[in-house]
């Protein structure tokens, strides 16, 4: 029963970190070294992520620095961000990458606000989801006579209440996204 309940926290916990990891790799309008760590790059044979190959900071409110460790990598690197889905083209010095992002206009903040609600809400469907199964083990455990009623309607309780839990923190996420992106 309790192996159950921490599966299930488990599994919710996951979800709120995937959709954390999502927003942090979508771009609003000012530098974030996060919007690069999906990318990888061929560092010898090997797919590599940029933060492992080059130093990223961020010079400017809108400019993101990518100095590599290995020279030889600079055009690899410029090459692995032009075919990313960013859509940003990096200026290549000789020494280091520079990635300035565009001010959003109105109607770009507006559609990426939306994509930000969909990743919520598939979040919650997700943390939903953990639920339902978890609540299924349950019936079925109360069925082979594992877990007394009593204990159904308290772990029912307490699956219901990590639900909100991870819900609510989903919202407090989404909320926190949106106001970055809307901020001018």
């Amino acid at each position: 029963m309790k192996d159950v309940l921490k599966t299930t926290e488990e599994k919710m916990q996951k979800s709120v970190n995937v959709l954390d990891a999502d927003y942090k790799a979508i771009r609003a309008g000012r530098a974030n070294p996060g919007v690069l760590d999906k990318i990888s790059v061929d560092y010898y044979g090997t797919e590599t992520p940029v933060n492992q190959v080059a130093a990223v900071s961020v010079s400017e409110a809108r400019v993101l620095v990518i100095q590599p460790w290995d020279a030889s990598m600079l055009k690899a690197l410029e090459k692995a961000i032009q075919t990313s889905d960013l859509g940003i083209n990096p200026t290549n010095d000789g020494k280091v990458l520079r990635i300035v992002f565009p001010q959003l206009t109105e109607e770009r903040r507006r559609e990426i606000v939306k994509q930000v609600h969909k990743l919520a809400e598939d979040s919650k469907v997700a943390v939903r989801s953990i639920r339902r199964d978890a609540m299924e083990k349950f019936k079925a455990m109360k069925k082979s006579s594992e877990i007394t009623e009593d204990d159904l309607k308290d772990c029912e309780k307490k699956v219901q209440h990590l639900t909100d839990k991870y819900c609510d923190e989903v919202d407090s996420l989404s909320k926190a996204k949106e106001k970055e992106i809307m901020e001018i």
